[in-house]
């Protein structure tokens, strides 16, 4: 089952917390610090849109 379908919705973090300075985006999990910051609190339904757009952007980079 992927994580974005799980009940609690798991973090991505991989313990690898750099920005890239660049993107905006964290290095390990592809998440921005707001969306970083935001997830303690966050609501499943958030953490699924946030995992839906680490999706997106892993397509635009690997693919």
């Amino acid at each position: 089952m992927n994580p974005e379908q799980q009940t609690p919705v798991p973090s991505p973090c991989i313990n690898v917390c750099r920005m890239v300075p660049a993107t905006g985006l964290c290095e390990g999990c592809l998440r921005t610090i707001d969306e970083i910051v935001a997830w303690g609190r966050a609501d499943d339904d958030y953490k699924r849109a946030v995992w839906a757009e680490i999706r997106r952007r892993e397509a635009q980079i690997f693919d």
